[in-house]
């Protein structure tokens, strides 16, 4: 604390300068309602979108192959594949958000530039953005939940994990979606990112048949697959089985939010300060 004399020859006390921490909430939470603002604008066809895929998904494999298969494991198969689902429809919401918006926004809008003039950090923007996206695929991932039960899911207790698990998923694939927008050249090379590796992991997570049903090599390669520990953790929650075993599943998710949201700030770093 400092003290400086004024025009009439006395003196005053100055404010201490305020320390800026690594992290601050504020800017996090401006960056919110700016996205909340945009979201009243355009929330029909976001909604619509992000719940009419997974939901068809349901529909067609659930009674389309559930009337040739009947019982899974145990399960009716439409109850199988309604709790896979949850865990695909956190995914389009999440990675398909964090790639074309954050690409969009960086290099079209210049949106990020704006914000950057605030005082709004790159690891604050990028987890503000983030977190936005995991919310919606928290909410939106409970959408075949709800067609499920329609159909004859009973409900449980366990359900009410169900938006927390689809979150702390999104919440790694949004980040995974700002990082790849931030190595790729071009809008168009998101098509091999959907192709090569999206899918590829959406297919192997056991959504649609035992990831034990495939061959030894392929069933290892899916324990390093995020989607697989989600679908894994939903299944465990709506029917009740929850375990310490569990445990690993939700540490490979965190893991997996962890290792991604240090890929996309450094990323997004170098992209936006020069």
């Amino acid at each position: 604390m400092t003290s400086q004399t004024t025009a009439t020859g006395g003196t005053r006390t100055a404010t201490p300068e305020r320390k800026l921490s690594t992290f601050e909430w504020a800017p996090v939470r401006a960056v919110w309602r700016r996205e909340l603002a945009l979201y009243r604008r355009y929330w029909a066809s976001t909604s619509f979108a992000s719940m009419a895929e997974p939901t068809l998904y349901l529909l067609a494999f659930g009674f389309g192959f559930g009337s040739v298969i009947g019982r899974l494991y145990g399960y009716d198969y439409k109850d199988f594949v309604s709790t896979g689902v949850v865990a695909t429809a956190s995914l389009f919401v999440s990675a398909f958000g964090g790639m074309f918006n954050t690409f969009i926004r960086r290099n079209f809008q210049h949106t990020y530039d704006a914000m950057l003039a605030a005082p709004v950090d790159v690891h604050e923007l990028v987890v503000a953005e983030a977190s936005w996206l995991a919310v919606k695929a928290g909410v939106y991932g409970c959408a075949p939940l709800l067609v499920g039960m329609a159909f004859g899911l009973d409900p449980s207790w366990g359900m009410l994990l169900v938006p927390l698990i689809s979150f702390l998923n999104g919440l790694g694939f949004a980040l995974f979606g700002m990082w790849v927008s931030a190595i790729v050249p071009s809008i168009n090379t998101f098509d091999y990112v959907i192709s090569g590796v999206l899918t590829p992991l959406f297919l192997v997570a056991g959504t649609f048949f035992p990831v034990s049903q495939l061959p030894s090599w392929a069933g290892t390669a899916a324990q390093f697959n995020p989607l697989y520990h989600c679908v894994e953790l939903i299944r465990g929650a709506v029917f009740g089985h929850l375990g310490v075993d569990d445990l690993l599943h939700l540490a490979v998710l965190v893991a997996f939010a962890a290792i991604t949201g240090s890929l996309a700030v450094w990323k997004m770093r170098a992209r936006l300060i020069d």
